[in-house]
């Protein structure tokens, strides 16, 4: 955590506990994914480079946001996408169930280290994307979101997908970002490949 970071904290002590409750509830993932050469769960993976992310692009994120993106996937695997219909509503009901899901449980770990009603809400409503085009906040946390897409689930997305389907995803990604958002982007460091598809969606 940059200096900028913890000037935002205003209790160290409960920030760091409530960091360490996400990441417990992360870790008992089945799901796991390597990282240098470890296995690791894999939302506990997904909350660091979150923080991580946010680190790089914003170092004074407010303390809500970065309680959010540690949060944003926090137990995700209990609801699986096959638990909806395989259609554009049944995406978009998961989505929802996620963010209202998603919002409760890191409302209680937040509630049991000591923090506010009205914090424990604005992160929920963070987590719940409400006012996405209007909160900076919001926008800051989808920034994140879609960062840590590009440089890390891009790569496998892509195997899976011809370049029509990609361009499409890219540019809809795209759109949900701000200017500092692409900057971001473009300085990833991407394989070529990606890299001209993303050039490609974005030229588009």
């Amino acid at each position: 955590m940059s200096a900028a970071s913890c000037r935002m904290i205003h209790d160290a002590e409960r920030f760091r506990a409530a960091i360490g409750r996400i990441d417990d509830a992360n870790r008992d993932d089945p799901n796991r994914e390597m990282h240098n050469g470890e296995e690791r769960p894999r939302e506990l993976l997904y909350a660091e480079r979150m923080s991580a992310c946010l680190e790089r692009i914003a170092p004074d994120a407010p303390e809500v946001v970065q309680l959010a993106a540690r949060a944003q996937h926090i137990r995700r695997w209990e609801i699986p996408r096959d638990r909806y219909s395989m259609d554009r509503e049944g995406y978009r009901r998961w989505r929802t169930d996620l963010g209202k899901f998603h919002a409760e449980t890191a409302g209680r770990i937040l509630r049991g280290v000591g923090y506010d009603e009205a914090t424990v809400e604005r992160v929920g409503s963070l987590l719940r994307k409400e006012q996405l085009k209007t909160d900076p906040d919001c926008q800051l946390l989808e920034d994140a979101i879609c960062l840590v897409f590009l440089e890390y689930e891009l790569a496998d997305f892509a195997k899976k997908h011809d370049e029509e389907k990609l361009i499409h995803i890219l540019r809809r990604t795209w759109k949900k970002m701000s200017p500092r958002g692409h900057q971001a982007a473009l300085a990833l460091p991407l394989p070529e490949g990606l890299r001209s598809i993303i050039e490609k969606a974005v030229a588009a």
